[in-house]
């Protein structure tokens, strides 16, 4: 593997402040946070494949929306039909227990069908992914013609090599400096990797954060909090060179 599967310390963080400000609805049969751009336009997307706590977590809903600021028409599935892991969770909850009913043959049908819904229902022609933790998988799993045409990832978990050699798009990662589920030794194999595609690729390494920096840091610490904003503003102009049109 390129990074490691999730673990216990995906099951940590802060909650964010702030006042989301999309909606949830069903896209296909799919429940899905939606967020849309001031001018309401949804050629430019993001598809949005959330860490574990799924859509719920208002930190995730908050990032959405800024990607909507920006510009972009974003759609963040409920990757889990209902079964995140609970922010609240006991010290007893087991994240690889958990895990074993959310691999790929689960959450593959549901991201094909958003995207579907994506391209015919609501007009998307460029869709861009990005994925924390959990979601950075299957944003490499899709980054290929005629599903996702852009991705950015942080702090992935689990991709497999094969996963990463497959990609036929602009690849984007954000990694965390002390990060047990992407350690140096998996960044450096995942350079590696990426050296010999044919596509343009980023790696960025933020010193002094941990794993779920991008999503759930501790706002109150400065450099944990530059960070996740260096992380974010690395994804828009990822995007915005890749993806608008």
């Amino acid at each position: 593997m390129t990074s490691l599967p999730p673990s216990q310390c995906c099951a940590g963080g802060s909650l964010h402040e702030g006042q989301s400000k999309g909606e949830i609805t069903t896209v296909g049969n799919i429940q899905a946070y939606l967020s849309y751009p001031p001018d309401k336009k949804t050629g430019n997307a993001i598809l949005f494949l959330s860490d574990i706590f799924g859509l719920d977590l208002v930190n995730s809903q908050l990032i959405a929306d800024q990607y909507a600021a920006n510009g972009y028409f974003v759609v963040m599935p409920d990757l889990f039909k209902g079964d995140p892991v609970p922010m609240d969770h006991p010290e007893s909850f087991s994240v690889m227990d958990w895990l074993q009913g959310h691999l790929p043959q689960h959450t593959d049908p549901i991201i094909n069908e958003v995207l579907k819904e994506m391209r015919d229902s609501f007009g998307c022609e460029w869709v861009g992914g990005v994925g924390y933790c959990y979601g950075g998988k299957f944003v490499c799993r899709y980054l290929r013609a005629g599903q996702i045409d852009v991705g950015f990832i942080a702090h992935p978990t689990f991709i497999e090599p094969d996963e990463l050699k497959a990609i036929q798009g602009p690849l984007s990662i954000a990694a965390a400096a002390n990060d047990y589920l992407f350690p140096p030794g998996k960044r450096h194999e995942s350079e590696e990797i990426l050296a010999t595609l044919d596509v343009p690729y980023q790696l960025s390494i933020f010193s002094e954060v941990e794993h779920g920096f991008a999503v759930r840091c501790d706002m109150n610490k400065s450099r944990h909090k530059f960070a996740k904003e260096q992380a974010f503003s690395q994804a828009v102009a990822w995007l915005n060179h890749f993806l608008s049109k």
